[in-house]
């Protein structure tokens, strides 16, 4: 079932104008003339996964270029049936009426006395159907549009044009393969934007990493340079809310810049770059290591000192791992510090690592989370520890003078690799973690890095 959407809606854009500036018209012209749209053939865009970051992106788009109806649909498909409990549904009444905008809009969409009923405990919601009155289930806060819901995986993908893919990284391989029976028989292959940071380690025939953009290619046939990944240091909420950001998309030279310029924003910078999957695998590390972050902030009772010498520590493995993974890994340091760095600050890896420290949460729990949805980066510790032990990547330990599987030159990774993954290993383990390396100054690791033949190529599937 697909939600309506008032057609009186008339809220500023992200961008901060009224609808048909700022040069939207244009710029999606030039993308159907590209997308081979002919005139009144409507352009379709669906976002696939209705998280946070997916939610936010999909209702950008709708904000952004929705009130050109003739011309471009855009949809958000999620999987119907999620109830909202009590307790959610009474912190959404509260943001309702704390927002007379969003108070005013339900009113006149005849939609506010569900939310009312709801909070009585007089009704259940289901996730979908308040998606579609702009609120996303993992981010209660931050009222969006309204959405074109679509509930129906076929119904929403079989003739899109461009597919957006918010799922997490674990969800991804399922869902594209059903998608892909939906698209045995089109004629021209969409284009897809991947918004998932998250891997997979495959260790045969040699180890490789898996990234979302691969499992999609090998899921639905769609080639590689109709694939783009599009990440950056951003905070879905902030970014909805005008917060300056920006991201890049990565990807081959046929789309990637078209589609910059259609997402760029005044408030949202979009760049592009041509090395989709290095990229992708970074947008991966981080959320590694900002657990451990959340964790060490929590047992210092938020200690600046403590936190900077996680920070140098975290840092200095990110960078070694990255020589193995890149030709050139000084052209990444940038963007991977920069992500790394508000993840710190405020994603909810580093939240996750809070929580476990803090014992509101345990592992046992899943890395599924109420009102946060997946942590990516757990099953990314797994990943990466599970690679960077291999011996058929072993390089020359700088100490011992022996070859040692790169793992062995990451503590971090090793201690959360036992917390999280065996629990083996209480979270106050990472502080020892730090303890142990204070030996060794994290620049000895980078010069090590840039002082050996480290790099990699078959760990990113290339030649």
């Amino acid at each position: 079932m697909v939600g309506n959407v008032d057609g009186s809606h008339s809220a500023p854009l992200s961008n901060g104008s009224i609808h048909g500036s700022n040069g939207a018209e244009e710029k999606l012209d030039e993308l159907r003339r590209l997308l081979g749209k002919s005139d009144g053939d409507l352009l379709k865009i669906v976002g696939v996964g209705a998280g946070a970051w997916g939610s936010v992106f999909a209702a950008l788009l709708q904000d952004a270029y929705g009130h050109l109806r003739e011309k471009v649909q855009v949809r958000i498909w999620r999987r119907p049936g999620r109830s909202v409990d009590k307790s959610t549904a009474e912190h959404l009444f509260e943001v309702i009426n704390s927002r007379e905008d969003v108070l005013r809009r339900l009113i006149r969409r005849c939609a506010y006395l569900k939310y009312v009923e709801a909070r009585l405990g007089d009704r259940t919601l289901y996730a979908d159907e308040i998606l579609k009155d702009g609120f996303c289930l993992n981010m209660i806060d931050t009222p969006l549009c309204p959405m074109k819901v679509v509930t129906n995986l076929q119904e929403a993908v079989w003739d899109a044009d461009i597919v957006v893919n918010g799922l997490p990284s674990t969800e991804t391989r399922e869902v594209f393969e059903e998608i892909s029976r939906y698209w045995k028989e089109r004629i021209t292959y969409p284009v897809i934007i991947s918004l998932a940071k998250g891997i997979e380690a495959a260790l045969d025939p040699e180890p490789r990493i898996i990234t979302p953009t691969q499992m999609i290619n090998h899921a639905t046939g769609v080639p590689m340079e109709n694939i783009l990944y599009l990440g950056g240091p951003n905070i879905a909420s902030e970014i909805y809310n005008k917060e300056y950001a920006n991201a890049r998309i990565c990807g081959a030279d046929k789309w990637r810049k078209p589609l910059a310029k259609f997402l760029r924003q005044p408030h949202f910078i979009v760049w592009d770059n041509s090395d989709l999957v290095t990229h992708e695998v970074m947008g991966g590390l981080k959320n590694v290591y900002a657990i451990g972050a959340g964790m060490v902030a929590a047992l210092t009772n938020e200690s600046a000192t403590s936190k900077s010498v996680y920070f140098a520590h975290c840092t200095s493995e990110m960078i070694f791992i990255t020589h193995l993974l890149a030709e050139e890994p000084e052209k990444l340091a940038g963007p991977l510090l920069a992500d790394t760095y508000v993840t710190l600050l405020k994603g909810r890896n580093a939240w996750y690592g809070q929580m476990l420290a803090k014992g509101e949460l345990s592992p046992d729990m899943g890395d599924s989370i109420k009102g946060k949805g997946m942590i990516q980066g757990v099953s990314a510790v797994g990943a990466f520890y599970e690679l960077l032990s291999q011996s058929s990547l072993s390089i020359l330990h700088p100490d011992e003078n022996k070859p040692v599987a790169p793992v062995e030159l990451c503590p971090i990774l090793k201690t959360l690799y036992k917390i999280l993954i065996k629990r083996e290993l209480t979270t106050g383990a990472i502080l020892q973690a730090l303890r142990d390396e204070t030996m060794n100054d994290p620049r000895e690791r980078i010069e090590m890095a840039h002082s050996h033949a480290f790099y990699r190529p078959s760990l990113l599937s290339k030649p």
